[in-house]
């Protein structure tokens, strides 16, 4: 495959996935409240409503990925930019539990088909085998999501209340980010398949397919990483003031994960590149247990270390999320293999938020202990698989 000009390409759809984001996966964080309160419901419907979202992103993902491979990520892009609009729209009217149910039901099938699953698929319909940079320069430019995402949500919110932010959210997909993902690049027709193998195997695979196994590890390890990350997203701040920050403490260090995402995936684009993704897939798994050791180890004075050592190595294995499939499968049907891999992370995001928090609940900050066990285990399953013996060029 001959890839066009990367980084142009790059920055189009980081663009268009850090709007994504930030319209849909951090929009609760901060219009949950003024939602329920708005419509008299209990926050707890609101977040159900999220998590149906998740789910139904997540039964959606592998007919994206599917409807990717077959006719590249350009059409399904644009589509799911006036879904999200849509969705956002219908939001911003609902009036009680069941049209709200129905407005993030919409916007759970556009996030099934237009987050990063759909991003990478779509880097991969057209770069084959090359795609591993351009994939980590998406996520260095929609590391910044929430950085961009809640300052604007809260200024929209202020203005206009939380159904005039929907609504610009939702001119905004119109606006920005349908064009963005209009200018991506068209899919060269698929060549037989037979011949596809052939034109990427020198490449593509290793010499040997991998072991049955690979794909059921993989899973495990992104479902359980989503689980960490999102838990964190939600709770940390609570985590921080049940160890004994002040609340503004514990604001100031949990704006320190973003930042720490984005040099992760800075550092992924330097040195790390020049590894085989599963070796720095491994040290990323370490970073959240250390983080934790320190934290139960000296309080709350080790948050920030926490904060910078658990965003670096998320920020690192949301690559690997893209990569190590590529690496491992190789381009051909990668993004219905993407979507079937990924969809037990979005049942593990749906539910990590309830789960967590009755942990927090029980346990206090003594849950970090789960969070921290549960990325050992993923350690313990990436050193499972090998990185594989190299396939001679042809």
């Amino acid at each position: 495959m001959t890839a066009p000009r990367t980084w142009p390409l790059v920055l189009r759809l980081g663009t268009a996935q850090t709007l994504a984001w930030g319209s849909t996966y951090y929009l609760p964080a901060l219009l949950a409240r003024p939602m329920a309160d708005g419509l008299g419901l209990p926050i707890s419907q609101i977040w159900i409503a999220f998590t149906v979202a998740l789910l139904a992103s997540a039964a959606l993902g592998p007919f994206a990925g599917r409807a990717i491979d077959r006719w590249g990520g350009r059409p399904v892009l644009m589509g799911t930019n006036v879904l999200f609009a849509l969705g956002l729209a219908c939001l911003s009217q609902v009036q009680g539990s069941t049209s709200l149910m129905l407005a993030w039901l919409l916007i759970g099938m556009a996030m099934g088909s237009g987050l990063y699953e759909a991003a990478f698929a779509a880097l991969v319909r057209l770069q084959g085998t090359q795609a591993r940079a351009a994939i980590t320069g998406i996520t260095l430019i929609a590391g910044f999501a929430s950085t961009v995402g809640w300052p604007l949500t809260a200024l929209l919110e202020a203005e206009f209340g939380w159904r005039g932010a929907c609504l610009a959210w939702a001119g905004l997909h119109l606006l920005v980010g349908l064009p963005l993902n209009a200018s991506i690049p068209r899919a060269a027709a698929l060549p037989e398949p037979s011949r596809a193998v052939e034109a990427d195997a020198p490449a593509a695979l290793p010499h040997t397919p991998p072991p049955r196994h690979t794909a059921w590890i993989l899973s495990y390890v992104f479902a359980a990483t989503w689980f960490i990350s999102t838990a964190m997203a939600t709770h940390l701040p609570q985590l921080l003031v049940a160890s004994g920050a002040t609340l503004a403490g514990a604001v100031a260090i949990g704006a320190l994960v973003g930042p720490a995402q984005v040099a992760g995936r800075m550092l992924e684009f330097g040195f790390l590149r020049r590894l085989h993704p599963l070796l720095s897939a491994r040290a990323a798994a370490l970073a959240h247990p250390v983080g934790v050791a320190c934290w139960m180890l000296f309080g709350p004075v080790a948050g920030s270390a926490f904060a910078l050592l658990h965003g670096a190595g998320n920020g690192i294995l949301t690559i690997a999320k893209g990569t190590l499939p590529l690496v491992y499968f190789g381009p051909v049907g990668y993004g219905q293999r993407q979507g079937i891999m990924m969809a037990p992370s979005r049942v593990a995001q749906a539910f990590a938020p309830l789960l967590f928090g009755l942990c927090i609940e029980r346990w206090g900050s003594g849950a970090l202990w789960i969070s921290g066990g549960l990325g050992l285990s993923v350690l313990a399953a990436l050193l499972w698989l090998r990185t594989g013996a190299p396939k001679p060029t042809i």
